[in-house]
C-alpha cells in the first residue's frame, strides 16, 4: 500500500464528518500528522465544532528537506486532490471571484512547540477575491483588511520580507489619519495598505531567487491560490529548521528527525465585527494550577492579534458578559469541561467566534509551570479522572528544578551582560569575589558573594561553600565548580568564554563590551540558564509544598512494589553529615557515594600533605594516626546521619599531587626566596621540597595512580581508612545506633587488584571487631569505571558484593575524552553538527550503555546477589535514569538537590517499562 501524505478532518456544509484518523489514538496519530492535527481530528470525532481541512504528515516534510526540498512523486498531486476535495465539502473554491474560500496553513509538530514555527492566514484572497469576499460579507473594511493581513503575513513568513517594513507603513497610515488603533482604518485605508504591502512586496522580492512569482522580469505578489498554497506550505516546512525552532527543540530535547505536519484549514473570521471575536484559553490555571477557566481574548480581532500584545486583551471570564457573545461564552465554557473528560487533563485552547458562532482552532495538553502541574496533576486524581501512577507520570522531573532553588524574580527586568553552561540550577546575587578567602570573609561578614574563577579546584572548597554561586570562564557541566555546586545546590555557570579574569587585578573584562568588573561589584548569575547579569536581581525562593510531598510519597510507592516490578532505590552523593542530612531530608533511601577525598580539604590538607611529603616512617605513622582520629569523627557523623540506612564510603581515588601546592607556584617562591637572600640551608630546604613536589606530577594523572593502585602503592592509606569506618561502626552499634556502611573500591580494572584490597579490607575489619567485641558485617564492593572492568565483570563480581557504576570516567575511558577539556573544545560543535546527539557527560550515551550492561551481566553471572547502582553524573537525570532501570540497576545515586527529580524520574522510567501507567477501572 502506498504511503499516505494527507489525512482530512472535519465536516463539510452536509454536516457529514469526513475525518480520517491517523492512528488509534491522539498519541499514535501525532507522531504522523502532529499534535495539531491529531487533536483537530480528535475534536471533530468528538462533535465539537472544527473547521474542516487536511493534514500534511511529519514524515512528508522529513522526506522534502531530506531531498533538498524538493516533493516526492505523487505528494503535489494528493495535496491537490485533497485541496479539492476541501472545496467541494465547502461549496466554495480557493480565488473564487464571487465566494472564495479562504484557509489558514499553520505548522503542528509531535510536540508542541508554540510560536517557534510559522503560520500564513487568509490564504485565496487575491485582487479579485477580494470582491467575493466584499460581496459575501457585505463588509468592505473587513475583506480589506484580512487582504492587507495575508499580503502582510506572506511576505514575510513565505518571502522572509522584514516585518517591520509593513509595521511601518501602518504606523505612517494611523499618523497620516490622526487614529491610535488599527480599528480605526477605514476599509480605503485598509485598500491604500493593501497596495502599499504588495509594493513593499515588489522592492523586496528577489525575481531571480524567486522566479514563480515574477512577472515580467519584476516579483508581483502571487494571484494564484494554488501557488499559494503550495508556497505557503513550502514555508511552514522548512520553518522546523528556522533558529528559534531548533534552539527549542535543543532546550526541550526534541528530536529534529521528527519533521513538522502542516495543517490547511477553513478560515473562520473573528474580525468580522463586534459578534466576532478571538481568544485563547486554558481549562485551568496554568501558572498555579487554580481551577478556574483561564486566558484572553479580543473583540473584532484575528488570532495572532492576541498574542502579539497590539490591543489589551479581556479575560476570558467576561465573554460570557459581551453582547452578541453570551451564547458562545456559554458554549465554550461547556466544552472547557467537555475537553477535560475527554483527555483528563489541563488543555490549551485557541478559539474564534464569528458571527456568534464558536469554532474550535486547536486545543493541546497545556503547557504549566512546576506548581501547577503538581496541584493539577493532584486534582484530577481526587476527581478520580486518573490513577496515582497516571498523576505520577503527569509531572515532568525536571520541573521540580524550578521548586528547589531560588529564581529570578519572572516580574524582574534585567539585561544580560554574558552567558555560559548552566552548570548548577538556581540563581544568586552577591559581590564578585576572586578568591576563596575573600568568599569566606564575606560570608563571615554576611555579604552575600559570587566566587569568579577561571576555573576552581578542590583548594576553593571553603570558597565555594561561602559564596552564593560559583561563576568561572572555563571549564564544562562536568568540571569542577559545576559538580561541587550540583553537589551543593548551589547555582553555578560555567564556561563563561568572554569573561577575561585577572585574578591578581581583581577584575575581569567582559569581551564585547566596554564593561570591567571589579571586586566589590554585584552581579547575578541563573544558573538555569547561564545567564550573567550587571547588578541585582530580585529573587523569589520557592517553598515545597504539600502537593511535591504527596507526589513524591507516590513515586516512592510505585517504585518499591515489587509487584510492579524490580525495585528501584534513590541514594544522594554526600561527603559530610550536613549534606547526609540533607539527602535524608530530601528522600533518599541511603548514600550511594561518599567521596573520602573531600575530607581531606581544608585545614586537614596539611595532615595529608605531611603523610605525602615525609621522609620518614615516624612522621608518616604521626600523620596516620591524626588522619586516623579526623577520618573516625567524620564517619561517626555520617553514619549517625544516616542511621539504619546504607551508607557506601569509596577509598580514596584521587592522585596524591591533587593534595599538594602547584611545583611552579612553589618554583615561583623559591625565586623569591633566593632574591631575599635566604640561608643557603633553607633554600636546599626549599630545593629540596620543590624535588618532592616535582616526584609526584604524572603526565596524565586520571589514568596513572590513584584509585585502588594508590591503595595497593600505599596500603597503610587503605588500612587507615578501613579502620576509621570499622571504628566508627562498631562505636555507635555499641551506642544502640545501626550504621550500615559499605566500602567500595574506586578504580578497579583486573580481579586480581580487587582480590588484593578485599584481603587487606578484611583483615582490618576482623581486627577492629576482635578488639572492639563487636560483630561487623561491612560489605565491600567496587566500582565498574574503567571499560576493562566492565568487559571482565563475571571474574570481578565474584569478589564483590556490589557494584556502582561510575559513568564520568566510564564516559571519558569510554570515549578517549578529557571531560575538562572538551566540552568547552568540541562538544557544542559535535551537538550542532548532529555527531553527538546529547552531550554524554549529562545523558548516558548508548555505546556507554552498553558496557553498563556487560557489567551487570557480568556482575549477575558471577554472584547472583549481587547489587548494582550508579553514582556518577548521569544518575541524576532523567532520560539515563529510565536507560539504567532498563539497563537492570538497582539504584541511582545522585547529589542531594536532584533527589526528588531522581525520586519521580526512578518511578516514572518503572512505569514506562512495565506496561505504562495502570488507568482507572
Amino acid at each position: 500500500m502506498a504511503e499516505k501524505h494527507v489525512y482530512r478532518f472535519g465536516a463539510g456544509i452536509d454536516g457529514v464528518n469526513a475525518t480520517e484518523p491517523a492512528g488509534e489514538t491522539v498519541d499514535q496519530a501525532k507522531w504522523i500528522v502532529g499534535g495539531k492535527g491529531a487533536n483537530l481530528a480528535e475534536m471533530a470525532k468528538i462533535g465539537l465544532p472544527v473547521p474542516p481541512g487536511f493534514s500534511i504528515t511529519c514524515q512528508t516534510c522529513v522526506a522534502y528537506a531530506n531531498a533538498g526540498n524538493t516533493w516526492a512523486d505523487g505528494v503535489l498531486d494528493e495535496i491537490d486532490a485533497a485541496r479539492e476535495n476541501l472545496e467541494e465539502r465547502m461549496g466554495k473554491k480557493l480565488g473564487d471571484p464571487k465566494d472564495p474560500l479562504l484557509v489558514s496553513v499553520r505548522s503542528g509538530a509531535p510536540f508542541s512547540m508554540p510560536g517557534m514555527m510559522d503560520t500564513v492566514l487568509n490564504l485565496g484572497l487575491n485582487d479579485v477575491s477580494v470582491n467575493g469576499l466584499i460581496e459575501q460579507t457585505g463588509n468592505e473594511r473587513f475583506a480589506w483588511d484580512s487582504y492587507r493581513r495575508f499580503v502582510q503575513m506572506f511576505s514575510n513568513v513565505v518571502m522572509g520580507v522584514d516585518g517591520d517594513l509593513f509595521e511601518d507603513a501602518i504606523n505612517e497610515k494611523k499618523a497620516e489619519k490622526g487614529v491610535k488603533l488599527d480599528t480605526e482604518l477605514t476599509a480605503e485605508d485598509l485598500k491604500d495598505l493593501t497596495q502599499t504591502f504588495k509594493q513593499i512586496f515588489a522592492v523586496n522580492v528577489d525575481s531571480q531567487a524567486h522566479p514563480e512569482v515574477t512577472v515580467d522580469g519584476c516579483a508581483a505578489f502571487p494571484q494564484d491560490p494554488k501557488l499559494q498554497l503550495r508556497l505557503a506550505i513550502e514555508a511552514v516546512f522548512g520553518s522546523w529548521m528556522n533558529e528559534r525552532a531548533i534552539i527549542y527543540r535543543k532546550q526541550n530535547k526534541i528530536s529534529d528527525d521528527l519533521g513538522t505536519a502542516v495543517n490547511v484549514q477553513v478560515m473562520v473570521f473573528g474580525n468580522k465585527g463586534e459578534t466576532s471575536a478571538t481568544g485563547v484559553a486554558f481549562t485551568r490555571n496554568p501558572a498555579d494550577g487554580t481551577k478556574e477557566f483561564y486566558g484572553d481574548f479580543l473583540v473584532n480581532a484575528q488570532g495572532e492579534d492576541v498574542v502579539a500584545g497590539i490591543r489589551n486583551t479581556e479575560p476570558i471570564a467576561d465573554l460570557k458578559t459581551v453582547p452578541g457573545l453570551e451564547e458562545a461564552g456559554k458554549q465554550l465554557d461547556e466544552i472547557f469541561v467537555k475537553l477535560e473528560e475527554h483527555y483528563h487533563d489541563m488543555m490549551d485552547i485557541e478559539f474564534t467566534i464569528e458571527q456568534g458562532k464558536l469554532w474550535m482552532l486547536q486545543t493541546r495538553v497545556g503547557k504549566r509551570t512546576a506548581m501547577a502541574a503538581l496541584a493539577i496533576a493532584m486534582q484530577f486524581e481526587a476527581e478520580g479522572a486518573i490513577s496515582r501512577e497516571e498523576a505520577v507520570m503527569r509531572v515532568a522531573p525536571e520541573q521540580l528544578d524550578q521548586l528547589l532553588h531560588p529564581q529570578f524574580d519572572p516580574k524582574a527586568d534585567f539585561k544580560v551582560l554574558t552567558k555560559g553552561m548552566n552548570a548548577s540550577p538556581g540563581a544568586a546575587v552577591g559581590k564578585v569575589v576572586f578568591s576563596a578567602e575573600e568568599a569566606v570573609h564575606c560570608a563571615n561578614k554576611d555579604q552575600p558573594c559570587i566566587l569568579v574563577r577561571w576555573e576552581t579546584t578542590p583548594d576553593d572548597l571553603k570558597g565555594m561553600v561561602a559564596a552564593e554561586g560559583i561563576l568561572t570562564s572555563h571549564g564544562g557541566k562536568t568540571s569542577h565548580a559545576a559538580v561541587i555546586a550540583r553537589g551543593m545546590g548551589a547555582p553555578c555557570v560555567c564556561g563563561a568564554e568572554a569573561l577575561k579574569i585577572d585574578a591578581k587585578a581583581k577584575e575581569v573584562a567582559v569581551s564585547g563590551t566596554d564593561v570591567v568588573l571589579h571586586e566589590g561589584d554585584i552581579i547575578s548569575i541563573n544558573g538555569t540558564t547561564g545567564d550573567v547579569i550587571l547588578g541585582a536581581v530580585p529573587l523569589v525562593r520557592p517553598e515545597l509544598t504539600g502537593d511535591l510531598e504527596t507526589i513524591l510519597e507516590w513515586a516512592d510507592e510505585i517504585r518499591r512494589d515489587a509487584s510492579r516490578g524490580r525495585i528501584f532505590g534513590v541514594r544522594a552523593n554526600a561527603d559530610n553529615p550536613e549534606d547526609a542530612q540533607l539527602s535524608r531530608d530530601f528522600g533518599a533511601e541511603g548514600i550511594g557515594l561518599d567521596r573520602t577525598e573531600h575530607m581531606f580539604l581544608g585545614d586537614r590538607k596539611e595532615i595529608i600533605q605531611s603523610f605525602i611529603l615525609a621522609d620518614r616512617t615516624g612522621a608518616k605513622q604521626q600523620a596516620l594516626g591524626q588522619l586516623l582520629k579526623v577520618q573516625t569523627d567524620d564517619f561517626l557523623g555520617m553514619f549517625k546521619a544516616m542511621d539504619g540506612k546504607t551508607v557506601i564510603v569509596r577509598l580514596l581515588d584521587p592522585p596524591l599531587h591533587e593534595f599538594l601546592d602547584n611545583p611552579r607556584d612553589y618554583a615561583v617562591e623559591l625565586a623569591h626566596a633566593e632574591d631575599r637572600g635566604e640561608s643557603d640551608i633553607q633554600l636546599k630546604a626549599r630545593r629540596d621540597l620543590l624535588a618532592r613536589l616535582d616526584s609526584f606530577q604524572e603526565c596524565n594523572p586520571m589514568l596513572g595512580l590513584r584509585g585502588c593502585r594508590l591503595g595497593i602503592v600505599y596500603p597503610e592509606l587503605t588500612e587507615m581508612q578501613v579502620r576509621a569506618i570499622a571504628s566508627a561502626t562498631a562505636h555507635l552499634k555499641k551506642r544502640g545506633f545501626d550504621p550500615k556502611p559499605e566500602i567500595m573500591v574506586p578504580l578497579i580494572g583486573t580481579v586480581e587488584e580487587l582480590k588484593v584490597v578485599r584481603e587487606q579490607i578484611e583483615g582490618v575489619i576482623a581486627g577492629v571487631s576482635e578488639q572492639t567485641g563487636v560483630e561487623l558485617h561491612i560489605p565491600v564492593g567496587c566500582m565498574i569505571e574503567i571499560p576493562r572492568a566492565a568487559v571482565t565483570a563475571d571474574e570481578i563480581g565474584k569478589y564483590a558484593d556490589f557494584f556502582s557504576f561510575g559513568t564520568n570516567d566510564l564516559t571519558q575511558m569510554g570515549f578517549g575524552y578529557s571531560r575538562d577539556d572538551v566540552e568547552s573544545a568540541f562538544i557544542p560543535l559535535y551537538l550542532n553538527k548532529k555527531i553527538l546527539k546529547t552531550n554524554p557527560f549529562e545523558t548516558l550515551d548508548p555505546g556507554i550503555a552498553k558496557l553498563v550492561k556487560l557489567g551487570v551481566e557480568g556482575g549477575h553471572q558471577a554472584n547472583d546477589k549481587i547489587v548494582c547502582g550508579v553514582c556518577g553524573e548521569t544518575g541524576g537525570d532523567p532520560d539515563s535514569i529510565q536507560m539504567y532501570y532498563d539497563l537492570g540497576l538497582d539504584y541511582v545515586s545522585c547529589s542531594p538537590y536532584r533527589v526528588p527529580i531522581a525520586r519521580l524520574a526512578a518511578a516514572q522510567a518503572k512505569i514506562k517499562s512495565n506496561g505504562g501507567a495502570q488507568k482507572l477501572a
